[in-house]
């Protein structure tokens, strides 16, 4: 789980980097705490991208919200959270994932805040400010780990926007969480699904009305809840078509695998072990314990436990994705290349995956390979074109290469997806005095100088001034 793997389809986990960190600068968080927020990551994953994706897109649909407008985020906090924000950004704490007792519980809780969304409730009481921390949690991509602009194995991918600002914490008045709650349940009972799994997980925790704000969940903190907001909820879920669906198997499955990929990378492996004991021969279990013990320093015997998940799942990019990781941050990255090329082939449209391969490829220092891992990140980019880590080795590579204006370019392309306009702007300038005018790689550092507010006529004075001092 390198804090960076996901994606089924074309369709992006969420629209880009930019248009998320714009998203968390103006509001809100159900997750943070009211007062002093803690600092938080994002995670990329693209099984549980995938997942999760494949499971609400059809909600999002139901309730009107085209799937592609909708930005999803993975925070890693182990406290019970969802946020939604009106310009279609919604975030999962890693914890309400692992609350979860069934798929429909989790899937309620996207439900309710689509319908925050669809329902275009707004911000009040102003935005209290909580700070995010510069870096992207990868589960499945610990290989290509990146915290803050350097290299750190296993610690943090930057698959989307480094840069989150400030994140107030959103409240709705009861009336719009019951419509929300209303919203929610009818969508998702137009998908074909059971809405009791949203009446269910507020019964769980009805309690929390009777807490004072410090010991009460900060979920329930921003969405309040009461008898009577469950009452009014109970009696329309129970008259819905689908009020009595069955949960298809095969997500029960894919609930147990998430928790088992989120506790395996995220908790400490001893905790792994005591969760998931040897006697636990499931698949989920097996698949916690195998990055326990990777994350342990147990090489071999990850190793061969992962071996054993690809014979049993020859088709699974996910296994073959982690047996990628596991050789690389091993210091063996010419032996995970296949692994990671066979993720790539199992799920051609995932550029995390891409990103992966492509650094393993750098990093066999093959410069016979550059072209290949060039390839790839390009590839990469064709899906997420703001993804600073796919644009930081695109300037290694290149630089590798001797291409010096393509490499400050792609370095400009890392800053602006970044935010950080003023570096963007100066790796621009540079990698425009260097590539040929004219070709579209001129055009895009042009595009990025203007971007920072310069005119044509700025970058004309620019380079008579230039042109004045070559010539004295």
């Amino acid at each position: 789980m390198r804090v960076s793997s996901i994606l089924p389809s074309p369709r992006s986990w969420r629209r880009g980097a930019r248009a998320a960190a714009a998203a968390l600068s103006v509001a809100a968080t159900v997750a943070l705490a009211p007062v002093q927020a803690q600092a938080q990551s994002v995670i990329r994953d693209t099984e549980i991208e995938g997942i999760l994706r494949s499971w609400s897109d059809p909600v999002f649909t139901a309730m009107g919200l085209p799937p592609d407008d909708v930005t999803m985020l993975l925070i890693d906090d182990p406290s019970l959270n969802a946020f939604a924000t009106v310009n279609q950004t919604m975030g999962l704490n890693t914890g309400i994932i692992l609350e979860a007792d069934s798929p429909n519980e989790l899937l309620g809780v996207i439900a309710h805040e689509g319908g925050h969304i669809r329902n275009r409730h707004v911000l009040r009481n102003g935005a209290r400010e909580a700070g995010m921390q510069p870096m992207i949690v990868s589960m499945a991509l610990g290989a290509l780990a990146v915290a803050a602009g350097a290299p750190s194995a296993g610690a943090a991918l930057l698959g989307s926007s480094g840069h989150f600002g400030t994140i107030g914490a959103l409240q709705y008045l009861q009336s719009q969480e019951g419509e929300a709650d209303l919203t929610g349940a009818r969508a998702l009972d137009s998908a074909g699904v059971s809405a009791q799994g949203l009446v269910d997980f507020f019964e769980k925790f009805r309690a929390q009305e009777v807490f004072s704000d410090a010991r009460r969940y900060p979920y329930f903190r921003s969405h309040p809840l009461s008898s009577q907001r469950i009452e009014n909820l109970r009696r329309p879920v129970a008259a819905l078509a689908n009020h009595d669906a069955a949960i298809p198997e095969a997500r029960v499955e894919q609930l147990a695998l998430m928790q088992a990929k989120i506790r395996g990378f995220m908790n400490a492996p001893t905790q792994t072990y005591r969760t998931y004991t040897e006697a636990d021969q499931s698949l989920p279990a097996r698949y916690a314990r195998t990055i326990a013990w990777y994350k342990d320093g147990q090489m071999e015997r990850a190793l061969a436990g992962v071996d054993v998940l690809i014979a049993e799942q020859p088709e699974n990019p996910y296994f073959q994705e982690l047996k990628g990781q596991i050789l690389f941050e091993g210091g063996r990255p010419a032996d995970a290349v296949p692994f990671h090329a066979r993720s790539v082939a199992l799920a051609p449209e995932a550029p995390l995956l891409r990103i992966n391969l492509a650094h393993a490829l750098i990093e066999t220092n093959d410069e016979g390979r550059l072209d290949e891992a060039v390839t790839e990140l390009k590839r990469s980019l064709a899906y997420e074109n703001d993804n600073p880590l796919a644009w930081r080795l695109l300037a290694q590579a290149y630089g590798t290469q001797g291409l010096e204006g393509e490499a400050r370019l792609a370095s400009a392309e890392f800053y602006y997806a970044m935010g950080r306009q003023e570096q963007a702007t100066q790796f621009a300038l540079r990698a425009r005095d260097m590539l040929q005018p004219g070709t579209n790689e001129w055009r895009r550092a042009v595009d990025i100088v203007l971007a920072s507010g310069a005119t044509p006529e700025d970058l004309q004075e620019l380079d008579q001034r230039q042109g004045a001092r070559q010539g004295g």
